[in-house]
This record gives C-alpha cells, structure tokens and sequence, in this order.
C-alpha cells in the first residue's frame, strides 16, 4: 500500500478519506478518515477529528479521535480531544487533555 503524504507547507482544508497510510507533515483542517494508520510528524498539525485503524502522534493533534487499535503520543507530541481506542500510549514529554474510553 502507498501513504498519502501531506508535506511540509502544505494546508488542507476539509474532509480526507483514504483507504491506505496518512502521513501529516504539514497541515490539516476539518476531518480524516483512514482505514489504515495516521502518523503526524514533529511538524504537522491536525485540527480534526480522526477516524483510524491507529494513530501515532509526535505533532499536534486539537479534535476527537477513535482508532480501532491504539493512539501514541510520542515525546513532543500534543493532543487536545478525546480518544476512543483499545490501547493508549503516552511517552514521557507528551501532552494530553482530554478524556479516554477504551472500552471494547
């Protein structure tokens, strides 16, 4: 499968939905919606709401997120929004706020 790339410098604006890998550089505005994973780079920004097989953060995320697997916030990584997934994981230096339900 091949990742759909949101570069550095790049903003979008409005409803992504793809079948394979996200990978957010720049920035994204509105919704995303992978059946596969989302990775947010150290400079990428996500202002959404995410829907993903799994999401793994070491730039900002500000919406709601369900993943059907796991969330990583990685040292550096910011999220702001609530997170439904069946295993999170915070490392130290991360930032959360939010609410979790990881029920099945």
């Amino acid at each position: 499968m091949a990742s759909t790339v949101i570069g550095e410098g790049l903003v979008i604006e409005g409803e992504l939905t793809s079948e394979d890998e996200v990978v957010v550089l720049g920035t994204l505005r509105g919704s995303l919606s992978s059946d596969d994973a989302v990775s947010v780079g150290p400079a990428g920004s996500v202002m959404a709401d995410v829907r993903a097989s799994s999401l793994s953060v070491a730039g900002q995320v500000t919406g709601n997120v369900h993943a059907t697997d796991r969330v990583d916030l990685q040292a550096g990584g910011k999220l702001v929004g609530d997170v439904k997934a069946a295993r999170l994981t915070i490392a130290d230096g991360a930032s959360f706020k939010g609410n979790v339900d990881m029920g099945v």
